[in-house]
């Protein structure tokens, strides 16, 4: 998920009709100001920017820190109600990150807090972006952890709230975090509905609304993964391995974290299918660029294909197995 271009976004909209213009009286002496919540926001987005390149696993401590300054200044702050109610929705962003963060370290617990305190916050302050990300993202954990029908009740309340923004892409978004849940419930013919829901809303993007910022890295790439995952489900690898090659091929390369994990996908649907050759090379190709990340789901993503590839009766794929599972064995994930 693109958080920075959500928060620029936000904070776009905040400068337009909710920060002080030139015209309003001047902070007191000491107060919170403009300038204080532009530094807070930019030191938030330079978190984004890493966890986007190098996955959270460094990344985690610093979010949480940045997060307990917001909310410092948030409760002993002085400042005009504008900028009040700015730094409310930046604490609420923060947290939204720092559930992220815990999430891709597949420490579950506490992202299911952050995330529950940043849709406190959209409630409270009746913001309909944080609200429409706190409830999409849930619905992704939900199905992460087995829970689906949690996803899909999650997914359809973001689906709700997001129709009246009239953005055909933030609804295709959703529509694949429904059709995601659907298939963990072996509802195969509505998932696939909702899937191709999801492709028809993005053949013109340009209808209606645009998308919010946040939602702007939906394409075509998360929805060849979410076809991938889906064929995974129905037992067709060959087909699944199709869509992930072009999900690899239509990533952004600023997203090191999720080309790590989608070539690792890619490699357990290539031993599944029966190409065990080219799915050993390609995950002993893949701890190159593993090497460049920290993510506990790209950890376990490794894991399982070191495992899956061990009980294959091949000379490449024995050798393939050893050298993932060390790599595991010394993150600690085997």
């Amino acid at each position: 998920m693109d958080r920075r271009a959500f928060l620029a976004e936000s904070f776009g909209v905040a400068a337009g009709v909710g920060l002080p213009h030139v015209s309003s009286p001047p902070a007191p002496s000491g107060a919170v100001g403009t300038p204080h919540l532009v530094g807070l926001r930019d030191q938030l987005l330079s978190l984004y920017q890493l966890d986007d390149a190098y996955g959270g696993g460094d990344v985690r401590s610093l979010a949480v820190r940045h997060l307990r300054r917001v909310r410092r200044v948030v409760n002993t702050g002085t400042y005009q109600e504008a900028i009040g109610r700015q730094l409310q929705l930046l604490a609420g962003e923060a947290a939204e990150h720092c559930a992220w963060l815990h999430y891709d370290a597949d420490d579950q617990d506490t992202a299911r807090r952050y995330w529950g305190e940043a849709l406190t916050t959209a409630t409270m302050l009746r913001d309909s972006g944080l609200t429409i990300l706190a409830l999409a993202s849930l619905s992704m954990q939900a199905n992460h952890e087995g829970r689906p029908r949690d996803g899909l009740d999650l997914a359809r309340a973001a689906q709700e709230r997001a129709a009246r923004h009239g953005s055909p892409v933030l609804r295709s978004l959703i529509a694949a975090r429904e059709a995601r849940a659907l298939s963990l419930m072996a509802d195969k013919r509505a998932a696939s509905r909702r899937l191709a829901d999801a492709l028809r809303l993005l053949e013109r993007p340009d209808r209606g609304q645009p998308p919010p910022q946040w939602a702007a890295f939906h394409g075509a790439a998360e929805l060849d993964y979410a076809q991938g995952l889906f064929y995974t489900e129905l037992g067709r690898h060959g087909a699944a391995a199709r869509f992930l090659r072009a999900a690899l091929a239509h990533q952004d390369r600023t997203y090191g974290r999720n080309r790590a994990l989608y070539r690792l996908t890619l490699s357990r649907s290539l031993v599944a299918a029966g190409e065990v050759d080219e799915g050993a090379a390609s995950a002993v190709a893949s701890l190159e660029h593993i090497e460049e990340v920290e993510s506990g789901r790209v950890l376990r993503r490794l894991a399982e294909v070191a495992d899956l590839l061990g009980a294959v009766d091949a000379a490449a794929a024995r050798e393939a197995a050893a050298e993932l599972g060390e790599y595991a064995r010394v993150k600690g994930v085997a």
